[in-house]
């Protein structure tokens, strides 16, 4: 009997400590959903509008791989500064987990901002524009989709070039960032 329970001891130890205790971005995204210095915006690929617009086949291809768009912004105040270090200290140690590639680094007119994948290169599954700013906040843009290709991604702005998108479902998050 005492082996047993030392045998299901041990199993216990091995299950729980196999278990990651970092977050990660999904469970980042569903937690702070319900924060208010945050907002959360899921976008469908349907609300490009790209049923009527001309496109090629390769285009088209591209948009197949496409399945949502995932923004979670981070608006800094005066009251929230303490806040805003912290959100923003966990999601660069979410984005350096070694899930996640790094494509490439820039500096905007927001504030500095990064583009990672995650998945195979040949197959990528998700794609995330990160960017932040000490004076307005951070915005947190995750591209859901199938086997997408990082090379079609030029072919992806192309689409959303031609479709008849207008902003739907981003009002929120542009009073939200004028508040």
């Amino acid at each position: 009997m005492k082996i047993f329970k030392n045998g299901i001891c041990l199993m216990l130890l091995v299950v729980l400590s196999s278990c990651s205790s970092n977050q990660s971005l999904q469970q980042y995204y569903v937690a702070k959903s319900e924060n208010p210095n945050f907002i959360s915006i899921d976008l469908p690929v349907s609300l490009l509008n790209v049923e009527k617009a001309d496109l090629s086949l390769e285009q088209k291809r591209v948009l197949e791989s496409l399945r949502k768009l995932n923004i979670l912004a981070f608006k800094k105040d005066g009251t929230n500064t303490v806040d805003y270090q912290k959100e923003r200290t966990n999601i660069r140690a979410i984005l350096k987990d070694s899930d996640f590639t790094e494509l490439m680094k820039m500096k905007t007119s927001f504030g500095d901002a990064t583009i990672t994948y995650s998945g195979d290169e040949d197959a990528i599954d998700e794609v995330i524009v990160y960017g932040d700013n000490d004076e307005k906040g951070f915005l947190l843009v995750r591209i859901l989709g199938d086997d997408m290709n990082p090379a079609k991604m030029i072919q992806f702005l192309q689409v959303i070039a031609k479709s008849d998108y207008n902003g739907e479902g981003l009002e929120q998050l542009g009073q939200f960032l004028k508040n």
